[in-house]
């Protein structure tokens, strides 16, 4: 997934991503969080406040910090939040198998954080299920690019 400390998107599900991934972990889930925003423009989604964050949330997976953007470029990442899961059979590549967003819950409109997009997915993707390809996009904050970066 990616994520930061600044969008009040991501703030909004923040405690529920980190009982999502404690449930799913511990059922043989990889989970890994990167934050690709600029220090230069956002300081406050740098890898110190990152530590911090992390450690105040309880975040039971790795929290990475993508400084050259790279990742979020090569994921095709746009927003935070804004969620990837892979399959892995055997010696095959890992699938893509959703993109989308956690649930339908957003900071202003009343609606239970739930998880239900995301965990549907994993659900599929944990019995040997297909995941479904009506899948919503994520909404939130726009990564924040370094200065002058052309996409």
């Amino acid at each position: 997934m990616f994520i930061c400390n600044h969008c009040p998107f991501v703030k909004h599900l923040k405690k529920d991503i980190v009982k999502l991934a404690d449930f799913y972990m511990k059922k043989g889930l990889a989970v890994v969080a990167i934050s690709s925003n600029s220090i230069t423009t956002h300081p406050q989604d740098g890898p110190k406040f990152m530590a911090e964050e992390a450690k105040v949330f309880g975040y039971p997976f790795p929290y990475l910090y993508d400084e050259s953007q790279d990742v979020a470029r090569d994921f095709g990442a746009v927003c935070t939040p804004e969620f990837f899961l892979f399959k892995k059979d055997g010696r095959r590549p890992f699938e893509l198998v959703y993109h989308g967003q956690f649930d339908d819950s957003r900071p202003s409109n009343n609606m239970p954080v739930t998880g239900r997009d995301l965990s549907l997915a994993i659900d599929c993707v944990l019995s040997g299920q297909p995941v479904s390809s009506l899948q919503k996009p994520s909404v939130g904050c726009s990564i924040k690019w370094h200065p002058g970066t052309k996409l």
